[in-house]
Order: structure tokens, then sequence, then C-alpha cells
């Protein structure tokens, strides 16, 4: 096998621990003050998750975590998943993930690392995304399509944050809710 094929593969998968570089010109447009990780929380769709990792690396995303029934980019015989492969357009391959079971065990393991745990849901003492000041590195967690977030994880996090909705539906699709909220959140 020759050498670059084998540093390829390396990458492909982002198991834990493992760290994918960006190619060095993106180093150029990513601001360091503004490191910010995406949790997804139980996220049904592939295709909702492979828009979300399109997204996340268009806006300088540096990990995600797949958290309970969300699907990571490879099945677990370790090939890659054609479905999220297909709308994350090579996405998954450049962004580094690393799958967690216990939402509650990874929000306290970001705290103890001094990330801002940022939750975006529809609650009581949530404020208006346009309005929120992110302090960095944050981490802002996405709930599942049809239930969101449970109270005890809302209950964890340092802000939560909604977006306004004018018309009829409550709310906006996960992977576009995340695009929305990322992009005015790290100013892109």
């Amino acid at each position: 096998m020759e050498e670059g094929r084998r540093s390829r593969r390396k990458t492909v998968g982002f198991r834990a621990g493992s760290i994918a570089k960006r190619p060095t010109w993106m180093h150029k447009f990513m601001n360091k003050n503004k490191q910010a990780i995406l949790i997804l929380d139980n996220i049904r769709s592939v295709f909702n998750v492979g828009s979300i990792f399109r997204t996340a690396d268009g806006a300088g995303i540096s990990k995600i975590y797949l958290v309970g029934v969300t699907p990571d980019p490879v099945d677990r015989f370790g090939r890659e998943r054609k479905d999220l492969a297909k709308v994350a357009l090579g996405a998954e391959k450049k962004i580094p993930w690393e799958h967690f079971e216990d939402l509650v065990v990874l929000i306290k393991k970001l705290k103890k690392d001094g990330y801002q745990i940022v939750a975006l849901e529809q609650a009581e003492n949530s404020v208006d995304y346009k309005k929120f000041k992110p302090e960095f590195p944050m981490a802002l967690i996405m709930g599942e399509e049809v239930h969101g977030l449970d109270k005890k994880i809302l209950d964890l996090c340092d802000s939560i944050i909604e977006i306004p909705m004018m018309g009829k539906k409550e709310s906006l699709n996960v992977s576009v809710a995340t695009g929305v909220s990322l992009f005015r959140i790290l100013n892109i």
C-alpha cells in the first residue's frame, strides 16, 4: 500500500481520541478565540446528521460529539455510511467526531475542560439567539428532532437559546436550526 493511502485512511472515522487536521489554508479563516464544538443528542435522522456535519465544517466547528442513538459516519463494522456521506459531501471525514452514550457525563467533562455549555431549545428561560453573548470555548447542544432536550439536560446548561418563530410552525428542522444558530453565534 502506498504512503498516501495509509495516511488518508488514518483520518477516516475519527474514532474516540483521534485528531483530524484541517488544511493549512483553513487556519487563516478560523478564529482560534472562537473554538466551538457541537453535541448532537439522540438525533435520529442520518440525513440531518450528514447535513449538520457539512454545515459544521463550513462554520469551522472543531469537533462533533454524537450522543445516544445519533448515527455515526461509520457503521458498527467501521464501514462508511453512504447515506450520511451523500449528504455530508466529505465533511464527515474532515471534522473529528466521537460517540458518547451519556450526555450528562459528557457535559460534566466539557465543563471541567472550561467549555460554556449552550442548548438550543425552546424553554421558559431561553433567550433569543440574536441577543446571546457566547463565551469560548463553547459547546452547542442540539436535541432530538421531535421532543428536543430533556429538562435535566437543560438544568446542566450555562445558557439556553432559541430561534424565535414567526409562522405557524413552532420550530425549524434540527439541521437548519444548527446552521442558523452557528453562523449567528460565531458571527460568520
